[in-house]
């Protein structure tokens, strides 16, 4: 049986999610940036709703209004800049434009969804979440799925570079899809939007430039 406390911030939920829209969810994103900037800070472990309530100088019983956990919190936004990368991806790999051309843009266009949700998603790739558990179980199945999906979208533009021979065969699309990913995701060990003199942008032209140069047919 619910709680009296917690029966109220149900009530509360409810009633909240009747306002208008762009108010509610203005909140909602409002919540959800503090709460980045603190999982960046402090790591996901340590954080918790009261620091993300205090990063906006809010009282921590107001957040449950708007959002029952941390873990929701993270989960969610996280989910978001993950379906849209992907979707990127995918968009990228069944349009019409040459294997070389694909690969160029998938190349800057994650480097540039990198830069513009920072930190968010550099938090998730060093944060260790594959053994959760729990209410997160489905959740870590649905991002292992779209990073599966991810990863295979990669590999078809390689193989589509091996098929037309505008690659050359180095060797596994799918070591080759792994290095793609790998290079662009390990800027988050030292790329930092507000503090680089190098843009996001200018990084994955560089990378895609370096990769190109080394898979792409003389022929």
């Amino acid at each position: 049986m619910p709680t009296k406390d917690a029966s109220e911030i149900s009530k509360r939920r409810r009633a909240l999610k009747e306002e208008p829209k762009v108010k509610y969810k203005a909140r909602r994103q409002e919540i959800a940036d503090a709460a980045v900037r603190v999982f960046n800070r402090v790591g996901f472990e340590r954080a918790s709703l009261k620091a993300v309530a205090e990063e906006m100088g809010a009282d921590r019983a107001s957040l449950y209004y708007y959002i029952s956990s941390k873990e929701e919190l993270f989960d969610e936004v996280v989910r978001t800049v993950v379906e849209r990368n992907l979707a990127l991806t995918k968009r990228i790999e069944s349009s019409n434009l040459s294997p070389r051309r694909k690969l160029r843009d998938l190349i800057m266009a994650l480097m540039g969804s990198y830069g513009e949700h920072y930190p968010l998603f550099y938090i998730y790739i060093r944060e260790n979440l594959s053994h959760v558990s729990g209410a997160r179980h489905e959740w870590s199945r649905d991002m292992r799925e779209l990073n599966r999906q991810t990863t295979e979208a990669v590999i078809s533009i390689i193989e589509q570079g091996y098929a037309d021979n505008s690659f050359r065969n180095v060797g596994s699309p799918r070591v080759v899809a792994y290095g793609v990913l790998g290079i662009v995701g390990w800027t988050y060990r030292w790329f930092r939007p507000d503090q680089s003199a190098i843009s996001a942008e200018e990084i994955g032209k560089t990378y895609a430039e370096l990769i190109l140069s080394g898979i792409e047919s003389p022929y």
